[in-house]
């Protein structure tokens, strides 16, 4: 392995861990708040209510924990991609 593989897998390691750490918590909140949309949904059903689908400060949080996370799901997959690039390097 070259020393510029070896710092491409250092680096990709470290871009996998940063964006694991970046996405866990807001992945937790956007579950957490996906079910108790959920749940709102379900409630309103039952009671035979129409549900009104405008934007609420619960769905602005989801777009934006959403966003959050494809962007640490991303930091992660660059980081996959150079620990494969520096491995497979000659």
């Amino acid at each position: 392995m070259t020393p510029t593989g070896a710092a491409l897998v250092v680096i990709g390691l470290g871009l996998i861990v940063f964006g694991y750490l970046r996405t866990r918590r807001p992945y937790a909140r956007l579950r957490a708040l996906q079910a108790q949309d959920a749940n709102v949904a379900r409630y309103e059903a039952w009671r035979g209510g129409i549900r009104d689908d405008s934007k609420t400060g619960a769905s602005v949080a989801m777009a934006i924990l959403q966003r959050q996370v494809k962007i640490g799901a991303g930091i992660g997959l660059i980081g996959i991609a150079a620990v494969f690039t520096g491995l497979v390097m000659h």
